[in-house]
């Protein structure tokens, strides 16, 4: 397990605005990981991978056999950021049948004849289930802040959002998540934090290997533009909806292996934080186990 100092320089404190550019992009967070030096620490960090990775497969088949709870992981990032190898990577020990990735594109016409979160409620997980958004509804209060334009296609009641329109997005999302941890779903939510520079090596990198053409749009490159307004809304969105049971983790991501064994860790944490139990045997229950044993010793 990571030592709680760590993960507590991730933590965005509820009720307390930030600056992304303030939260550390690289692989040493202090002095003291620097000394160790990048490969000691690489090699530390892929050994508490691993140890989560099974961790987590044993949290995942209590949750479902105690089937009182839910979590619900939520991945946002800019581009290229990591999430699907996130996933890949941490939940590959996980049984498939109790973890279900949804990834959310531009809404169809018939998901905005709805309200914006619409779409998510039908996605989330059940009891005893682990449920990834690979991005989630927090893309409608970063996209068209950035791209107050699209909004025109939603046929919204209001001409033009204003603060207020915001404002009570933000406070749809807050009660939402209420409504769900009250029913047993633990939220972690995890903001995969790339450097520009970072970026700009993984888009080349697309660009020179075939193997991962497919993967750039040039699109990337109109968004990548956008990156400090695109900063901006993510530090809105974090100041307005971190909260006490629903904190955001905000992940140094510029190293894959460091991104996803911090974000392994905290998962891990999260479900070892519940009170999972296997069912309780009666009395009753323990003699029909018995009898049933000495049928099968008999045959």
């Amino acid at each position: 397990m990571i030592k709680d100092k760590y993960i507590e320089k991730l933590l965005v404190k509820p009720g307390k605005s930030l600056t992304i550019t303030d939260f550390y992009t690289g692989w040493a967070q202090n002095d003291a990981l620097k000394e160790r030096g990048k490969n000691n620490v690489k090699a530390r960090a892929q050994e508490i991978l691993e140890e989560n990775r099974t961790a987590l497969a044993n949290a995942q088949e209590l949750l479902w056999i105690d089937n009182r709870y839910s979590i619900l992981i939520i991945l946002q990032g800019m581009d290229t950021a990591g999430k699907d190898g996130t996933i890949k990577h941490v939940m590959s020990g996980v049984n498939p049948q109790g973890c279900r990735v949804t990834s959310f594109g531009v809404p169809t016409r018939y998901e905005l004849d709805h309200s914006f979160l619409w779409r998510f409620w039908k996605a989330m997980p059940r009891r005893g289930e682990i449920g990834i958004f690979n991005r989630s509804y927090y893309e409608d209060v970063l996209v068209p802040k950035v791209h107050p334009e699209i909004l025109k296609d939603h046929r919204l009641p209001v001409a033009k959002p204003d603060e207020e329109f915001w404002n009570t997005r933000y406070e749809d999302i807050r009660a939402f998540e209420r409504h769900l941890i009250a029913n047993g779903t633990i939220i972690l939510k995890f903001f995969l934090n790339i450097s520009k520079d970072e970026q700009k090596e993984r888009l080349l990198s697309r660009l020179e290997n075939e193997e991962k053409n497919w993967k750039f749009s040039l699109s990337d490159l109109s968004e990548r533009k956008r990156w400090d307004d695109y900063h901006k809304a993510y530090e809105e969105a974090f100041f307005q909806t971190s909260t006490k049971d629903a904190p955001w983790y905000i992940i140094p991501a510029d190293y894959k292996w460091a991104a996803r064994t911090l974000v392994a860790d905290l998962i891990v944490k999260g479900i070892n934080s519940l009170d999972l139990r296997y069912p309780t045997t009666t009395d009753e229950m323990k003699q029909e186990l018995k009898k049933a044993r000495e049928i099968l010793e008999n045959e």
